[in-house]
């Protein structure tokens, strides 16, 4: 409903104390998203560079930077501006090129839905390092959404905490996830590894896994 994909059945989205602009491509250039598997998101047979330059053309980008802009979108998430003539196949660092796409509009809101949940724990804290270091740099806010706490805990200011489709829990993340309050939340930190930590074993000895549909959103902002 953020990023105008679904509409919701009432109530507002409010961008910056107005009402987020109801023309797609308006709102795209406001809030932009970066979903959790790069792969899936880009095009198969359109190269890095292709894609970057679609995007500056839509967005009215001046067209005689295309190549300079693509390159510091490139150089932006610590990227080769040499990967433009790559496909998403030749990819190992995905999710990089996911983000520049999403920077390309300059928008106010990057919303990232398991941003990082498919990566493993060394590249995961190199994109979270990107993702704070963006933040600083072009003052964009994040609405990162993810069931992991540790992330949450990482990257955002404010946290809401979701249960089968209500907020059950809100408020700052350092406070909230200190003294949690909803049987959820708790739930959902007794997840997060520390040391002496141990998966709860699911009947037959495997480690359970708990419900995806249920979830976390925090919130970054500048």
């Amino acid at each position: 409903m953020l990023t105008g994909l679904e509409r919701p059945t009432s109530g507002q989205v409010f961008l910056s104390g107005a009402s987020a602009p109801t023309d797609r491509l308006r709102r795209a250039r406001a809030i932009q998203m970066v979903f959790q598997d790069p792969y899936a998101s880009l095009t198969p047979r359109q190269t890095v560079g292709a894609g970057l330059h679609e995007l500056l053309r839509l967005h009215k980008d001046d067209r005689t930077r295309h190549h300079d802009r693509a390159a510091e979108l490139l150089d932006q998430v610590g990227l080769d501006d040499r990967i433009v003539a790559s496909y998403p196949g030749q990819l190992s660092g995905g999710q990089r090129v996911a983000i520049a796409r999403a920077l390309a509009p300059q928008p106010a809101v990057l919303v990232l839905d398991e941003a990082v949940s498919a990566l493993d724990v060394s590249v995961q804290a190199q994109v979270l390092c990107l993702l704070a270091d963006l933040r600083e740099q072009l003052n964009v806010s994040y609405v990162f959404v993810t069931h992991d706490l540790a992330v949450v805990q990482q990257i955002t200011d404010q946290v809401l905490v979701m249960h089968r489709g209500r907020v059950v829990e809100q408020g700052q993340t350092d406070q909230l996830l200190s003294a949690p309050e909803h049987p959820y939340t708790r739930s959902l930190l007794d997840a997060v590894p520390r040391a002496g930590w141990r998966p709860e074993l699911a009947p037959g000895g495997s480690a359970s896994r708990r419900p995806r549909s249920t979830g976390t959103s925090g919130t970054k902002t500048r």
